[in-house]
């Protein structure tokens, strides 16, 4: 192995969505148990499993929780990836007692999308099929939404009033694909709106460009993240798309030593829902397979600075209340 250097990129990890999520939780757990929490929190295994060591109770469905009473308050918190109004519905029939840590960006889509329902519109959502956000927000309006997940579906898309349209986007999509599918509804709806601000979240965005600076200066790219994780799926496919082998891997066991055949310069950067910890792992487990007697060094690429913050919801402010 020639492995010289490892690269890491900034902005990586966490964004604010996730951290006040993760925030959440925890706050939480420190004031009633059990805590329930309706699907991942956010998409990783490790943040999930640690949650759980905590006492947080992971559970795929509201049917897996019991109803709540007076006096005996049952906690329900709502993943960053929202839910649709069926599942506040139900969650309100079984007396909950809910904390939602959708992420304020999603949040902003589901309203965009209540929104044009309400004014006649036919909305188009570029997304993922069957993706936890795609689902929340497509509830929020089902008989208005149309579904695409690229070029193809538009072209195939069918609308009853196409000078009504507007297209709204999951938060954790590839920049550059969105923006040919955005692309090709101009072409066949030549009316059609644009949400007023970009739906894509301000921490895809940069991890993606943060990965274009960096791919030219590796010769491979890892990627930390899970396997269902859009914004981090994403970031390995904007490395290989600007030439450079990119791997998404959960952690440092998953690296192969034959992925650095011939490397010098590793670049290393992380999803929005990967902590740090996995990062430092993965710079340790690297830094053991430099040459023998050399330890690649280690440099930091900065690209964009970060400084947003999400505050934790009220509804935190009242459970010692419930206690």
């Amino acid at each position: 192995m020639t492995l010289e250097k490892i690269l890491l990129v900034k902005p990586r990890g966490f964004c604010a969505g996730v951290v006040r999520a993760v925030d959440i939780v925890e706050e939480a757990l420190a004031v009633i148990t059990p805590v329930y929490v309706r699907k991942e929190i956010v998409h990783n295994r490790f943040v999930v499993e640690s949650l759980r060591d905590k006492g947080a109770i992971f559970v795929d469905d509201l049917e897996e929780i019991p109803d709540g009473a007076p006096g005996h308050p049952v906690v329900c918190i709502y993943s960053a990836h929202g839910v649709s109004p069926a599942v506040r519905q139900r969650a309100a029939d079984k007396n909950l007692l809910v904390i939602d840590a959708t992420c304020p960006l999603v949040t902003k889509v589901h309203l965009e999308a209540i929104r044009y329902a309400k004014s006649g519109y036919s909305i188009v959502l570029i997304g993922h099929p069957g993706h936890e956000e795609v689902e929340g927000t497509m509830g929020e309006a089902p008989l208005a939404m149309h579904l695409v997940a690229d070029v193809a579906d538009v072209e195939k898309l069918q609308l009853p009033d196409n000078d009504k349209v507007v297209y709204l986007t999951q938060t954790t999509l590839s920049v550059d694909d969105t923006r040919e599918v955005a692309a090709a509804l101009k072409r066949k709806f030549p009316h059609i709106t644009q949400p007023a601000k970009d739906d894509i979240c301000y921490a895809t965005t940069n991890r993606q460009s943060a990965v274009k600076d960096l791919a030219p200066l590796c010769d491979l790219i890892l990627v930390i993240g899970a396997q269902n994780s859009s914004n981090s799926q994403r970031l390995r496919e904007v490395a290989e798309s600007c030439g450079t082998r990119a791997f998404l891997i959960a952690d440092e066991h998953a690296i192969r030593d034959e992925w650095l055949n011939g490397v010098q310069t590793v670049g290393v950067t992380a999803g929005a829902s990967a902590p740090e910890v996995l990062v430092e792992r993965v710079v340790e487990a690297l830094q053991r397979r430099g040459a023998p007697g050399a330890t690649p060094r280690v440099e930091t690429l900065q690209t964009i600075a970060e400084d947003v913050f999400f505050p934790l919801p009220k509804e935190l402010q009242r459970l010692p209340m419930a206690v």
